[in-house]
């Protein structure tokens, strides 16, 4: 039963993220005239399914860990087709590599947009019905010997701006923190009407997130309550919650690609990288809080396969586009031979990507 309670959760928010990605590619391959075989949510063996009036089979398998859509005359996972004169000419129009390089990129790009579109759609009713945090967030204590006691941070100071950004909330305190390029925070409070900066040297430390998780965060050792001990949160109208979605949204993509790129050039630690496991016990947790927390959630994780999405790996969305831009560009694609090499390539990326993020997965349930 303890099992349970994190993987349905799991289920449902991956099955829900998969389905609109896959969507995408589904809505504008019909679009553009390609017969869609299969739409697949899951891996392996089929637990269910039915087929519709244009000949695809929607179906759910056993694994639910991905989905594909399947293009008429696929030969392979790559979506490689097999050559076109092996089809009837009365066919012909309906196979994928037929299209023009305009609307094979639409149709690849269109799944990774729709997730950003979920996302959006989240944000925007999160907004609108349950509201926005704009706490004000005041210095309740401030611990002995930490960097903000020897910065001279004091209890009641009011937290404006960190490393030059406003600060509008109560979370983005500790985000802006958590997420500074380096150790050196620069904090501005208001002080008795007076606006002071404090250079702070945060520390690095192992602690407990908010679900018993541990993880590296950056510390300046401060406890923050809001202003009069009072949550401010205000319900947005619909072009306020439009433009503070899409705030969200791009500051969860830059900060995801920050981190990335920290984790490669070796300033980030990599043993915050999750995998299915890793999603699967956070969603079981956050779908104990309620329905918001788990749509939030969720918002993040489809943002995130978008992105994923979008990365120049062969096999991946990105990977695709990389080959059409070039096909774009010199009137011709790149040769399949070549191809081939770059998808095997991509396969190594990817099960070595899955392989260390579920390593990470282990070793945080203590198992390694």
């Amino acid at each position: 039963m303890e099992a349970l309670k994190f993987i349905l959760p799991f289920i449902i928010l991956i099955s829900i993220v998969v389905f609109v990605h896959e969507f995408g590619h589904y809505y504008y391959a019909r679009k553009y005239g390609v017969r869609v075989t299969d739409f697949s949510i899951g891996f392996g063996k089929e637990l269910f399914g039915w087929n519709d009036k244009y000949g695809t089979r929607w179906k759910v398998c056993l694994l639910p860990l991905g989905g594909y859509v399947k293009f008429y005359g696929d030969m392979n996972p790559a979506s490689q087709q097999e050559n076109i004169n092996n089809f009837p000419k009365e066919e012909q129009k309906f196979l994928f590599s037929t299209k023009t390089v305009f609307q094979r990129a639409v149709v690849v790009a269109a799944g990774p947009i729709a997730n950003f579109v979920l996302a959006l759609i989240i944000f925007i009713f999160i907004f609108m019905v349950y509201g926005k945090d704009f706490s004000v967030p005041i210095i309740q204590d401030v611990k002995n010997d930490s960097p903000a006691f020897k910065a001279g941070l004091k209890k009641g100071d009011q937290i404006i701006l960190i490393n030059n950004k406003e600060i509008k909330s109560i979370g983005e305190v500790s985000q802006n923190i958590m997420l500074s390029d380096n150790n050196l925070i620069k904090i501005v409070v208001l002080r008795d009407r007076k606006e002071l900066l404090f250079n702070v040297e945060a520390i690095s430390q192992e602690t407990k997130d908010n679900f018993g998780n541990t993880i590296t965060r950056k510390m300046i050792g401060i406890q923050i309550v809001p202003l009069n001990n009072q949550i401010n949160r205000q319900k947005l109208g619909p072009a306020k919650a439009l433009a503070a979605a899409l705030s969200e949204i791009w500051f969860t993509i830059s900060t995801t690609i920050s981190y990335l790129g920290k984790m490669i050039i070796g300033t980030e630690k990599t043993d915050q990288l999750g995998g299915p496991i890793k999603i699967a016990q956070i969603s079981g947790q956050v779908a104990e809080l309620g329905i918001i927390p788990f749509l939030t959630i969720m918002a993040y994780i489809s943002i995130s396969l978008g992105l994923i999405n979008l990365f120049p790996i062969p096999l991946l969305d990105g990977g695709h586009l990389v080959f059409y831009l070039y096909e774009f560009i010199f009137k011709r694609p790149i040769s399949e031979k070549i191809q081939n090499y770059f998808y095997k390539f991509g396969l190594f990326v990817l099960f070595s990507l899955m392989f260390f993020a579920t390593y990470n997965d282990l070793k945080s349930l203590g198992l390694f």
